[in-house]
């Protein structure tokens, strides 16, 4: 390698403020502070990697020293001896430090020890403290008299990435600049001045995607701009791809139709070619994600092209695609896409995991095609048929106990059921199982009383992604809405996250509770008897007798004394009464003493 040769950003990096790019404000402000010879005592200044905070501070070093101006000056010759010491790094009085290696309190202590000193060829002693955050809390500290009140003559300039990692005591003393990244046309028009300068024979589409892939750093860009101009001429916008390790936009756009068109083989095979080509997983997620952000853009503002981060000639294809893509379709994608990159980074097998991702949207698009016809063909009539079936299955509780017939009303009612709530299904998945979901919800209430009167007076009937549905018998609306701060505490526990709870009210078509008559109220505790060998609580016996036939319950109207000889001349009827009720709830009868 020749000892001439300098690096793009080294051999290009700015002399004056008037060559700062796209940092406009910083340098009229810097330029007025030297005419008007206002030098503060300490400047911080901040901002991302390659936007210019180091040369900025060894522009202003050159402006208080340079040797062609008696004072402060912001244009430098960069001809004198101090110009000239100060760009190469080894001027006596210009002194830069890297705070990463330079950490400890006993580093600073050095600087402001020596800081007290007078210069020794130039006017001003200026101490450049790159990459600031890096410096300890002691350190901090023990720099903060010296900024506030430093030597003659001194200035102490502060650079950092990462302003908020340095202590607010220290930048309530400095004057705070804060550089942003390069706009995009002012980064091409400076890698386009470059290439012109230097002979480099490069396509604007590559220029363009080089700015556009710097992502605002002007040392990034020049970086790369260095490398393709070891290339052969012309250097095509492909080069730029292979040099970058990215994947071409045209790929992408691609792999996006066979997504839209539901297309699993043709989408396999365009993620197999691109694998197949020595692309990683992760920059294919990464492009693909941003291709669907753009078709999120153009949908929403088609004539906006200029939102868009794909090159000019795509923008036509782009515009084709984005037409035939519902904006609904496109964000289900993102949200399926949103946590995939670190799975797809911490994942042994990269390359699997990227393709299952991107089947998986292909059936997310199943199931959004799914819920529309599902909607079209549940029509009124089929949902309306339900109660219909549940009266029956009431009337058929008063005639008697068919568990052949609860079996097939019970089956029919499940089979309409099914069909009412698909859609439902396919936009959360976890209303397939509700009674789960109801039981671990009560299993987060705290009191028991509340639990018990829930389980048995409310069910769960419904659930979407920010609502969750109770319904509640009309007798005991009053005592859950009570108690509904319980209710909804559980639900915030169950899900992770906060619903909103909709009490409503349950539509009961036969009445099945007996009316209560204080006269008889004691006699009927008699005559209920024990359910079980460990014996039920009042609540437990009074929903049990809500669950008992008709008959059973007019018969603990009667007198006692007819009960109790009701009770011992039809023990088999009662027991075979249970029994069909038992079948009917999937359950079997322990004991029964009469």
């Amino acid at each position: 390698m020749s000892q001439d040769y300098q690096p793009l950003h080294h051999k290009y990096r700015p002399e004056r403020f008037d060559d700062l790019v796209g940092q406009k404000a910083i340098a009229a402000t810097l330029k007025q502070a030297l005419n008007t010879n206002r030098i503060a005592t300490a400047y911080l200044f901040s901002g991302p990697r390659g936007t210019g905070k180091t040369s900025s501070a060894r522009i202003l070093a050159r402006s208080l020293n340079c040797l062609s101006s008696d004072q402060p000056t912001p244009n430098p010759c960069g001809t004198c001896d101090l110009c000239k010491t100060i760009a190469l790094g080894t001027s006596l009085d210009v002194i830069e430090i890297d705070a990463a290696s330079n950490t400890g309190v006993d580093n600073i202590r050095e600087i402001i020890e020596r800081s007290r000193f007078a210069p020794v060829q130039a006017r001003w002693k200026v101490y450049v403290i790159d990459e600031c955050h890096m410096l300890s809390t002691a350190a901090f500290n023990a720099l903060l008299k010296t900024l506030e009140e430093p030597p003659p003559k001194v200035v102490f300039v502060l650079a950092t990435t990462d302003p908020q990692r340095v202590l607010p005591t220290i930048i309530s003393r400095c004057q705070c600049f804060d550089f942003r990244r390069i706009p995009l046309n002012e980064l091409i028009q400076h890698l386009k001045m470059i290439a012109s300068k230097e002979a480099i024979d490069i396509e604007q589409s590559a220029l363009d995607l080089v700015a556009q892939k710097a992502e605002g750093g002007l040392r990034d860009a020049e970086s790369m701009l260095d490398q393709l101009s070891l290339l052969q001429g012309p250097i095509k916008i492909n080069s730029v791809w292979d040099l970058l390790g990215a994947v071409p936009e045209k790929e992408l756009i691609i792999l996006a139709q066979s997504l839209g068109k539901n297309e699993p083989i043709k989408l396999l095979e365009a993620c197999r070619n691109m694998l197949d080509q020595g692309r990683d997983p992760l920059p294919i997620l990464q492009g693909i994600t941003s291709i669907l952000r753009d078709l999120v853009l153009l949908n929403a503002a088609p004539d906006r092209l200029d939102l868009t981060s794909v090159s000019t000639e795509l923008h036509e294809d782009l515009s084709k695609l984005a037409i035939n893509l519902d904006p609904q379709k496109l964000l289900l994608w993102q949200a399926k896409l949103k946590g995939a990159e670190s799975q797809i980074r911490h994942s042994f097998q990269p390359r699997l995991w990227l393709e299952v991702l991107l089947l998986g949207l292909l059936a997310d698009n199943t199931n959004t095609q799914l819920k529309t016809e599902t909607s079209q063909t549940v029509n009124k009539d089929n949902i309306n048929s339900i109660p219909v079936k549940q009266e029956k299955f009431l009337e058929a509780k008063k005639d008697g106990f068919d568990s052949n017939e609860f079996k097939d009303i019970k089956q029919v009612n499940q089979t309409n059921a099914s069909k009412s709530v698909v859609s439902n299904s396919t936009i959360n998945n976890s209303n397939e199982n509700l009674n789960e979901l109801w039981e671990q919800i009560l299993g987060k209430l705290e009191l028991p009383s509340t639990r018990m009167l829930l389980s048995q007076q409310a069910n769960l009937t419904r659930i979407t992604p920010h609502k969750i549905h109770v319904e509640v018998s009309n007798n005991w609306i009053g005592m859950v809405q009570s108690r509904i701060s319980l209710l909804e505490e559980a639900i915030n526990k169950t899900f992770g996250n906060p619903k909103t709870l909709i009490i409503e009210n349950k539509i009961e078509s036969t009445n099945l509770a007996p009316k209560k008559d204080n006269n008889n109220e004691s006699q009927q505790h008699k005559s209920q008897g024990k359910i079980s060998k460990a014996g039920a609580s009042s609540d437990t016996h009074e929903s049990m007798r809500t669950s008992m036939p008709k008959e059973i319950l007019d018969s603990n109207k009667s007198s006692p004394k007819k009960n109790i000889e009701h009770n011992k001349s039809s023990n088999d009827e009662l027991e075979n009464q249970a029994k069909n009720l038992a079948d009917f709830f999937n359950g079997k009868v322990l004991d029964i003493e009469i």
